[in-house]
């Protein structure tokens, strides 16, 4: 009798065990109605992989495989599709406390733009309906970091809230010192609130050394190679991200940014082809990722990769490549998301690119913006770069109205972006600073006076060699330093445009125009090793593609000659 009565009670006891969790459910359910979260398919891009992660969790045994996904995609930025597996996985269990985290992460895009007032809304909503499902200790731990971002974001700026992240998850690595994830998110987060301006790379360092240890361990984990990348993406610690960057589009195929990302570091080393082919399959995976999305339109990983396979053809003189790379850019008027810097960026930089490159200031004097439905007056950094290449075109060609008329655009649109009160955008301001100060550097030599267009130059020289670059291009359209060499090329100060060249090459090296100004103020002052050496370098980067540009044909001249 005794026994028939423990077996009633827990009986009854899994019954209202049964009810109270479905109740529970139901309730998670109805309170995730109202928040826009996104579903659908994911696009895995004909099923290739994103590479390998294991995470341990407490949810429930059937979606962790998604949930391994989910979090491959999140390390890779495939922000949307990451969001998508996060949310299937809390449809299915709604008590999973880490895919609420994982939503969260998916919009917090740390190492790209901001999240809008809406994003910031909506993921403090999901965090709120978080509070009221079962958490591990750990997992709390996990969801309180996250959550010191999305708190108190109306009345406290990005910077702050990045910072206060970076801090907490800084104590979970601390606590958790075994847990791969946690270091990786605190590498992250480190770059994320490093030094936009300064080159020290104190973050980026610092991170690096927590990823190479985690790469020697995970060689197929795609958050610990992306993030070597990003902290290696400077002319100081590039070197060091090489291997990783040979490695990491094997990694996760399946994702264009990965595919892309390897292409940073070859920009930084001047290793042309490889930066090429890396985008090329960048664009392809974004192909098949926009064709499976069914996208009305271009996706911005497009014409990103577009803009660092023009710098790559430009710098192995290829104009041939580059103008048929513009010619297609010219043809794409839709962009999916609209909104960012690096879907506008390349509009911008592309077509300045390819005229002051080739030293072409006509073209450049000329330079339109290119019609789509974006908004310029919201992207003032980027409708600077067009000005500036004005600015330079009309100082070389004599047209002295015009430039001044394009310095003052540059200086407004200058005010514009600090009247902005974002402290994201200060390595910008500094960038339209020296396209200001190159701008007037020229106009006033172009004048006649050659003394103060030599100071502003150094100015503007100056400020660039303090200032990092943006990580969504692939260099400034055209260095300050190089600026500097040209115009003491035209003083027939030889011997110091040598000195500029060369410190400029060490930063930017391979650069078509780097290469061939340093051969040429060696020539001109009789230092035959230096040209010779700078001439045959000039041939060696132009030389699969045969370059018809003036200047390999003068390098070709000079070594038959000697």
């Amino acid at each position: 009798m005794k026994n028939l009565i423990k077996s009633i009670f827990f009986l009854y006891l899994i019954i209202q065990c049964s009810f109270g969790c479905q109740d529970k459910e139901s309730q998670l359910k109805e309170e995730l109605k109202n928040i826009e979260l996104l579903r659908g398919d994911i696009i895995l891009c004909s099923g290739k992989k994103f590479g390998d992660v294991n995470f341990s969790l407490s949810c429930d045994i059937s979606v962790r495989e998604t949930f391994d996904l989910a979090l491959s995609l999140l390390h890779s930025f495939q922000y949307t599709e990451a969001e998508k597996a996060f949310v299937k996985i809390i449809d299915i269990d709604p008590e999973c406390a880490m895919a609420y985290w994982g939503v969260a992460m998916s919009i917090y895009h740390a190492a790209w733009f901001p999240p809008s007032e809406d994003e910031l809304s909506k993921v403090s909503q999901v965090l709120k309906v978080a509070e009221s499902v079962n958490q591990t200790s750990k997992e709390s731990d996990y969801l309180a970091a996250i959550n010191s971002f999305y708190n108190n974001w109306k009345d406290l700026d990005h910077n702050t809230r990045a910072k206060k992240y970076e801090l907490k998850v800084e104590e979970l690595h601390s606590k958790y010192p075994e847990d791969t994830e946690a270091a990786i998110l605190y590498s992250l987060a480190l770059y994320s609130t490093r030094d936009r301006v300064g080159k020290k790379y104190h973050n980026e360092r610092k991170a690096g050394l927590i990823l190479e240890k985690l790469f020697k361990e995970q060689p197929n984990h795609p958050g610990i190679a992306h993030y070597i990348i990003h902290n290696y993406d400077n002319p100081v610690l590039a070197v060091n991200g090489l291997d990783v960057a040979r490695r990491y589009a094997e990694i996760a195929p399946g994702s264009s940014h990965a595919q892309h990302m390897p292409s940073h570091i070859f920009t930084r080393l001047g290793l042309w082809e490889e930066s090429i082919q890396s985008n090329l399959k960048s664009i392809s995976a974004v192909k098949c990722f926009v064709e499976e999305a069914g996208i009305n339109g271009h996706y911005f990983e497009e014409v990103h990769a577009m803009d660092y396979m023009v710098y790559a053809y430009l710098q192995m003189g290829d104009n041939l490549h580059a103008i048929e790379q513009y010619q297609t850019l010219k043809n794409i008027h839709d962009f999916y998301p609209m909104n960012i810097t690096a879907a506008t960026y390349p509009l911008a930089s592309i077509p300045t690119r390819i005229a002051l490159e080739n030293k072409n200031w006509k073209a450049a004097a000329n330079l339109d913006i290119q019609e789509t439905s974006i908004n310029w007056e919201d992207f003032p950094w980027q409708k600077a770069i067009l000005h500036f290449g004005r600015a330079l075109g009309a100082a070389h060609t004599q047209d002295y109205i015009k430039a001044e008329k394009e310095i003052g655009i540059l200086k407004h649109l200058k005010k514009i972006l600090a009247n902005n009160n974002d402290p994201t955008t200060s390595n910008q301001i500094n960038q339209i600073m020296i396209q200001v100060k190159s701008a007037e550097a020229w106009l006033s030599f172009s004048k006649g006076n050659q003394k103060e267009g030599l100071a502003l130059m150094k100015e503007a020289a100056l400020l660039e060699s303090r200032t990092s670059k943006h990580p969504v291009t692939p260099g400034d359209v055209i260095p300050a330093d190089e600026l500097l060499g040209d115009m003491l090329l035209k003083m027939n100060k030889s011997e110091e445009a040598l000195k500029v060249y060369e410190k400029n090459l060490k930063a930017h090296p391979n650069r078509f125009n780097g290469v061939y100004g340093a051969a040429l103020a060696a020539k001109n002052i009789g230092n035959k090793k230096e040209a010779k050496k700078h001439f045959k370098n000039l041939l060696k980067i132009t030389a699969s593609i045969e370059s018809d540009r003036p200047e390999t044909l003068e390098a070709r001249r000079y070594l038959n000659s000697i």
